[in-house]
């Protein structure tokens, strides 16, 4: 089963990896829409403004625009080294053992605006670029996206991690879905914003430090539970994540 996480807006920078080779990415069903957004970012970076307009990025901002210039050749990282923030952070890959890093790499995988979605362990250049975004040459993402990007995710299993511009990109029903949720003194339950992300990289976490693959609600239940995340069902494919 497959975790799927949202991405971060910033990115590490540089690389230890040879440039850009959509060969080498997971579900190459979805290069073709791939290419054209690759394509479409190099294109517009040659106007520096229209890119900040676009991506919705201030002046002070213009080195996103540099990167996404250099799309094609700059060198790459693993993504789940690639993407920062919050989230990653607790998902700490740095202190990992060997056999937990690999199996972040296939248990792990990352919504992206730029290819679909990434296994952790595939290799990718730093950019900028937002599920909520609309470039000029192609429209917004969503309705690029949803047609190759849903019927690929159809036969996945999946624990959708994703965050709201990210959903909007492909549906996957058929997966089991996770709530962050606080729990007052009367037992009722809100949706956590702040932290949300931290959690979820806490219970990443938990799938790749357990030998056991995640098979089913119960399973993710148990492996959550053994790292003390309180991680109950309410529904058949939904839980809370009780922080």
């Amino acid at each position: 089963m497959l975790v799927l996480l949202p991405p971060s807006e910033t990115k590490a920078t540089g690389g230890r990896g040879r440039p850009l080779d959509l060969d080498l990415l997971a579900l190459p069903v979805l290069n073709p829409v791939r290419a054209k957004l690759v394509d479409a970012l190099v294109d517009l970076a040659r106007d520096v403004p229209a890119s900040l307009a676009a991506l919705g990025l201030s002046e002070r901002q213009a080195d996103e625009v540099a990167r996404n210039a250099e799309l094609r050749t700059a060198p790459t990282l693993p993504a789940l080294e690639r993407y920062t923030g919050v989230l990653y952070d607790n998902l700490d890959l740095k202190t990992l053992t060997k056999a937990e890093r690999s199996r972040a790499e296939g248990r792990l995988a990352v919504a992206s605006a730029l290819f679909g979605v990434v296994r952790g362990g595939d290799p990718i250049p730093a950019y900028r670029l937002s599920g909520g975004s609309a470039l000029p040459a192609t429209g917004p993402l969503g309705a690029l996206w949803r047609p190759v990007l849903t019927p690929a995710l159809a036969d996945v299993e999946v624990v959708d991690l994703r965050s709201a511009p990210y959903t909007s990109l492909a549906k996957i029903p058929h997966a089991i879905t996770v709530r962050v949720v606080t729990e007052g003194a009367d037992g009722r339950r809100q949706a956590v914003s702040h932290f949300n992300k931290a959690h979820k990289g806490r219970l990443a976490r938990a799938v790749v430090r357990s030998r056991a693959e995640v098979r089913s609600v119960r399973g993710l239940v148990k492996i959550a539970g053994g790292a003390g995340l309180r991680l109950e069902p309410t529904g058949e494919r939904s839980l809370d994540l009780v922080v």
